[in-house]
Order: C-alpha cells, then sequence, then structure tokens
C-alpha cells in the first residue's frame, strides 16, 4: 500500500510555502482549509494546446492575438506546469490514462480511437478517477465528453449488447440508455455526452438516460443534409442521435447542468468531485451566439477562437458560482487538455495565433505541438502566481488528488501516476523524471528524460506493437522547436544516449514496472 500524505504533512508543506519567496512566487495570504476535505473540480478540455491559453502564449510572446482571462486568473491563484504534457497526442487514449492513471500502453487498446458502441478500456478492478473519489468519501460527478466506449442494447434483441463494427451507418443500435458508462466507473451523477460533440450517438445523456433536447424531440437519423441547415459539418460519420441536436448549444447546456450542480452541493456537508469534460475545442467549431450574458460568435478572427473563448467563459461562469455559493476558497480546480491544439484553420493562422505556441506539430503527432498542454493547479487563491519547469503528466492527477484527499492505492492501481503535491507547494523538485507517453494514429512511441527527447516508430503491421525503431532526438533545452535540422538521430556523438534511452523505454514497457511515485 502506498500511504499518502496526512493532512498534518500538508499543513507543514503549507506553513513552510508561506515563508519563501522567490522568483516568480509571490506570498499567498492564507492557507487552505485542512479541517474539512476541499472540493475538487478537474476542466478537460478538448483539444487545447497551449498556446491557446494566453497566459502560456505569454511566456514566448506579447503578441496576444485572444485573451483568456478566467483561465489565467487560475493561473494567478495557482502553479502554472510549464512542462506539462498529455499522455497521447489523441484524445481518447488521453482520457483512459487520465482516469486510471495507468499508461496508455497497459489499456486493452492503447492507440484508440474507439467509437461509443465499442467495449471500454476500462476493466472492473481498474481504479477510476471517480471510484478514487467515492472511496475518499466524495460525492462524484462527470460532465461532458466520455468518449470511453460503452455499452448499448440492440434494437432487434433487447437485451444483447450491441457491438459495433464501425460500418455506415448504423442503426441497430437502442441509443435511449448507456448501459455502461460514466455511472458504472464510479461516478454518482453523471451528463454525458458519449462522444463529445464529433460522433455518434448526437445525444445527451443524464444519468444513462436519454436527455431529450427538446419537448418534441425523437431519436432518428442525423444526416450531414440536415447539420447542413444548422452550418455544421459533421467531422465524423452520420448516425442516429435527438433530431433536436445542435452542437451550437452543446457548451451552454453543458455548463449549466454543471452550475446547477455545484448549486445542490454547496453547502452540504459530503464535499464533491466534478470531472468536467468539455466540448471546446473539438470540431465542428460551432460556438454559441452568447454565453452568460457574452457575446461569443463572430467576435474572434475565427469559429475555433470562439470555441477557445466559450472555454473561457465556461471557467468563469463556473468560478462565478463557487464564489457566489462562498465555497470558492476551499475549492481546488485543475485545468488542463487531453491532448495538444489542433492543426490551424486559414483563419486562425492568418490572425497570427498559434495552438501550440512555439512547439511544432499539432494534435496526433508526436512533436511537442501534440501532446504539450497547459496544466493549472489552483486552490482559492492560496497558491499565487507561481510556476513548475517540473514534467508532469495529466495521469499524474490521480495520485495527487489521492495524497490530498489521504486516498490509500495499491500498487496495482494508477501505476503511472506522480503526486504533484511537494511540488505544487515548493517543498520538493522532480526535473529527473522520465516520461513515458505516445502519440495517435501516427504509432510513435516517446521518452522524455531530462532535456532530452526520444521518438520511436512502431511497425503498424506488427500488431505486438514489438517491432520499434528510433527516429528522432531532440534536446528540448536547445531545440524546443524540434527543428528537423537539429535531429540527433544520426549524431555520432549520441549514439550511446539513443541505445540508453531506447533501451530504458522497451525495458520500462516490458516489465510493465510502475512509472509514478508516492
Amino acid at each position: 500500500m502506498i500511504k499518502k500524505n496526512t493532512y498534518f504533512l500538508l499543513a507543514l508543506l503549507l506553513m513552510s510555502l508561506l515563508s519563501c519567496t522567490g522568483k516568480g512566487k509571490q506570498e499567498t495570504t492564507a492557507t487552505p482549509s485542512l479541517t474539512e476535505k476541499p472540493n475538487v473540480i478537474v476542466v478537460l478540455a478538448d483539444d487545447i494546446g497551449v498556446g491557446d491559453i494566453s497566459v502560456y502564449r505569454r511566456m514566448h510572446s506579447d503578441d496576444i492575438v485572444l485573451q483568456t482571462p478566467n483561465i489565467d486568473k487560475l493561473a494567478e491563484t495557482g502553479v502554472v506546469f510549464t512542462q506539462a504534457h498529455a499522455p497521447a497526442a489523441l484524445c481518447a487514449p488521453s482520457r483512459y490514462a487520465i482516469m486510471t492513471g495507468n499508461s496508455c500502453y497497459r489499456s486493452p487498446f492503447p492507440w484508440g480511437v474507439w467509437g461509443s458502441y465499442q467495449e471500454s478500456p476500462i476493466k472492473p478492478s481498474d481504479l477510476t478517477l471517480g471510484r478514487m473519489m467515492k472511496k475518499a468519501n466524495y460525492h462524484t460527478a462527470f460532465f461532458g465528453k466520455w468518449h470511453l466506449g460503452g455499452d448499448y442494447y440492440r434494437k432487434d434483441q433487447p437485451g444483447v449488447i450491441y457491438r459495433s463494427p464501425r460500418n455506415e451507418p448504423e442503426l441497430d443500435v437502442d441509443i435511449t440508455k448507456i448501459i455502461d458508462g460514466p455511472n458504472q466507473k464510479g461516478f454518482d451523477y453523471s451528463f454525458t455526452y458519449p462522444a463529445g460533440i464529433q460522433a455518434v450517438p448526437y445525444a445527451a445523456y443524464e444519468n444513462g438516460d436519454w436527455y431529450p433536447l427538446g419537448e418534441d424531440s425523437k431519436i432518428g437519423y442525423i444526416s450531414q443534409e440536415n447539420m447542413s441547415k444548422l452550418g455544421v459539418k459533421l467531422p465524423k460519420k452520420e448516425g442516429l442521435g435527438d433530431l433536436k441536436w445542435d452542437p451550437h448549444h452543446s457548451g451552454p447546456l453543458l455548463v449549466g447542468k454543471a452550475l446547477n450542480y455545484i448549486r445542490q452541493k454547496a453547502g452540504q456537508q459530503e464535499p464533491f468531485f466534478l470531472y468536467y469534460c468539455s466540448q471546446a475545442v473539438h470540431l465542428p467549431h460551432t460556438p454559441p451566439a452568447e454565453l452568460n450574458g457574452i457575446k461569443i460568435a463572430g467576435t474572434t478572427p475565427s469559429k475555433h477562437m470562439d470555441m477557445i473563448k466559450e472555454l473561457d467563459v465556461q471557467i468563469g461562469m463556473m468560478v462565478e458560482e463557487l464564489k457566489r455559493q462562498g465555497i470558492f476558497e476551499n475549492t481546488l480546480i485543475i485545468f488542463t487538455s487531453d491532448n495538444g491544439g489542433l492543426h490551424v484553420d486559414r483563419k486562425t493562422l492568418a490572425s497570427g495565433h498559434l495552438p501550440n505556441d512555439i512547439y511544432r506539430g499539432h494534435k496526433n503527432q508526436a512533436y511537442e505541438g501534440g501532446h504539450r498542454v497547459p496544466f493549472i493547479f489552483s486552490w482559492g487563491g492560496k497558491l499565487q502566481g507561481q510556476t513548475s519547469a517540473d514534467p508532469v503528466l495529466g495521469l499524474d492527477i490521480m495520485a495527487t488528488l489521492a495524497a490530498i484527499t489521504e486516498t490509500e492505492i495499491t500498487p496495482q492501481q494508477a501505476m503511472d501516476s506522480h503526486n504533484l503535491w511537494p511540488q505544487i507547494v515548493g517543498q520538493a523538485q522532480n526535473k529527473d523524471r522520465a516520461l513515458l507517453l505516445q502519440s495517435g494514429t501516427t504509432r510513435d512511441l516517446i521518452l522524455i528524460e531530462d532535456d532530452w527527447k526520444l521518438i520511436i516508430k512502431v511497425d503498424k503491421k506488427d500488431k505486438t506493437d514489438q517491432t520499434r525503431k528510433p527516429i528522432a532526438l531532440f534536446n528540448l533545452h536547445d531545440n524546443p522547436s524540434e527543428n528537423e535540422t537539429d535531429n540527433l538521430i544520426n549524431s555520432p556523438a549520441q549514439q550511446d544516449r539513443i541505445e540508453q534511452m531506447f533501451r530504458k523505454y522497451n525495458e520500462t514497457r516490458k516489465g510493465g514496472q510502475p512509472t509514478g511515485r508516492p
């Protein structure tokens, strides 16, 4: 068993933090309440890169095309990690890793992406964020994009689970109820878009039951022809859904449900855990006309950037509600993304906005732009203005929350999640940590150790993923943008390093060694 930090230790660490200041730090004025467990909100944005968030963009440029003031305020009242990575450069495998604290390769489907009608990669024995926080005596809630498979019954054989051949179209599914989803993975309450706004079923669910989007809602066939009337281009195939489906309204509906949940749980003795998986900024880019009285659509140079603005307003609305309910000071908020930013569209590019800042590549690629993400930890204004250059992964959320809530994790659970709490309170650094992660459908593996990054190509013909070879070595300190002219894979001086890193990756994965630390 891994025994997590006690509240007494947390108090000592925080008091020590209060006594010191330094470059990039400000003295805090109060300590988080340790007499009761904090409420916790984890925000997982969809396809947000570091360049999409202005506090990160300002680290390399004064040319800020789009401001994200509400997310920036979280940074001002928290810790900003500048070397944070998603577990994968693609959403589905990243979401598995963040949910379980296990690296993507421990999944039965390590590369993703699985559809809503496919078997979930989360096994009954897996610890999930929901299950762990319930173990810590929290009321748990999931909001938004699930994207971790699921079970639905067949129409023609009630009681028999439908399994997706992923043909076009799939019409034999009874999509009125999710048989295996968030509520079966540890969440007391859920309001779910099974595949976000990008794929079937085009519908919303409350506690696994279809949530009609209109008074006269019916289940039917969502076609591109009908979506075109709403100005929507389906990024995936046509299929079943709520005939009132309009992704322009999905964000406002989602954040509204989250605000209702905060109101209901505020003042109750039991703390809450809210896992908020925003629909923004995945395709289709369908910003609402306005949100919280703020105009959104058409107020930035592109629809993509409108969606970033919508996400920022959503964050602001949740913070406002926490303050209105008097619980902001005792609520932890963690903000991050499932993978790096998108390949920019023409209007976004023309504006000068760079979703991935100075970094090469984008979502689904092994370059930094594919997996480097924002990661902000805020606690009611108690950890003001700090930055950390320690390497972190999104899947570290689980061990960190386990430490804060004094919840034990067995050695076979959350094996790759690292407790960040000592770094958050400034009592430790872990710059030597090695990170194992992956790209997406390009099937590249990644090892980052110190300032060195090795990219390993997997032969797609080998379904066991055992046929691999190093294809790139970059020194991220000297070459953070991974310019190909400084790819050191063929450098005679680096062959020993390449061999050592390649061996380390292979041995770690083959031995199944846990890479997280208490």
